[in-house]
């Protein structure tokens, strides 16, 4: 077990709260703001209800609990008090975090983890020299109690064991956490969902469809897919010669300044076309034929549960 104090009780701050201490840590929370800080009792309590009546803890996580494993307090010095990780959940305003960690400079000892959950920042720049070893990024996404995802990012001055220790204290907690091998606005999943966000709305900007036809071919379409293939393994599935065409007629231009792929191109040109082809993005050990029947099964299974819970959700009155 380890001891956490979570800087910031808003949004994302009580909920990681909440969390931690299901993960069977110590927390304690502040928040600059009394009324914030009073409000996450409350908002944590309605989440874990939520949680417990969905079977996702079991009956022991009853309030009581709760308020034991999460200590909410008002000073700033108390919260930090023996606190093996320090979590940053406060705005996504530069001068606010720099300030923040220069008062945790001052009050705790170097040798605790200071994790930010920054969306955005670079915030290794606003971190005190002295504390570079033992700072990171662990970004969550809300609400961080149903979803899984954890970018995990270091500095080049993060102490590698240290990236090591919070992805295995993530990873024992029952979460997904991704290292990654240096610092990007965004992360994977923002960037890609603004790179479609992009789309979808150059889309409906230029009158091409309407906005419950872009959902419909979202929703029936791309995200069917995506939870058991994810991007890669599903252009292995569909054949990677297929992916450089189509990418070699799109109108879009990446970062490099050409509209192929040097990843891509390398694996077509080496034969490793996808699964057909036993390799691809990935090394498949199983017959093309068993990979395609377990797709299927997979996406038939995926079909029944979202018809099981009613579909996607519609406006009232929209069939």
């Amino acid at each position: 077990m380890s001891r956490i104090a979570v800087l910031g009780a808003g949004i994302m701050g009580h909920a990681l709260a909440l969390v931690y201490a299901l993960g069977g840590h110590a927390v304690s929370l502040t928040d600059n703001d009394p009324a914030a800080l009073e409000r996450a009792g409350g908002l944590m309590e309605k989440a874990l209800a939520t949680l417990r009546e969905a079977g996702l803890v079991d009956a022991s996580w009853h309030n009581e609990r709760l308020r034991a494993a999460v200590r909410r307090v008002g000073r700033f010095e108390d919260t930090l008090a023996g606190a093996d990780i320090i979590v940053e959940a406060i705005s996504e305003q530069p001068e606010a975090k720099r300030a923040l960690y220069a008062a945790v400079d001052r009050a705790a000892p170097l040798e605790v983890i200071l994790a930010s959950n920054t969306s955005y920042l670079d915030i290794f720049p606003l971190i005190p020299a002295g504390r570079q070893r033992r700072a990171l990024i662990a970004h969550w996404y809300t609400p961080p109690y149903l979803v899984d995802l954890v970018d995990v990012v270091g500095s080049p001055e993060t102490d590698p064991a240290v990236i090591e220790e919070m992805r295995a204290l993530l990873a024992a907690m029952g979460k997904v956490p991704v290292v990654m091998r240096r610092f990007i606005p965004g992360y994977i999943a923002n960037r890609i969902q603004t790179a479609i966000s992009l789309e979808v709305n150059r889309l409906l900007d230029e009158g091409y469809a309407s906005a419950r036809e872009i959902d419909d071919a979202v929703i029936h379409g791309l995200a069917l897919r995506l939870p058991i293939l994810g991007v890669l393994a599903k252009a292995d599935f569909t054949g990677l010669p297929l992916l450089a065409d189509a990418l070699g007629n799109s109108p879009y231009e990446p970062p490099h300044g050409g509209k192929r792929s040097t990843t891509l191109d390398r694996l077509v040109a080496e034969g490793r076309d996808g699964v057909l082809a036993g390799h691809g993005y990935f090394d498949w050990n199983e017959s093309p034929s068993a990979l395609f029947a377990e797709r299927d099964r997979r996406l038939i299974a995926l079909k029944q549960a979202l018809k099981a819970i009613g579909g996607p959700i519609r406006p009232k009155g929209e069939a």
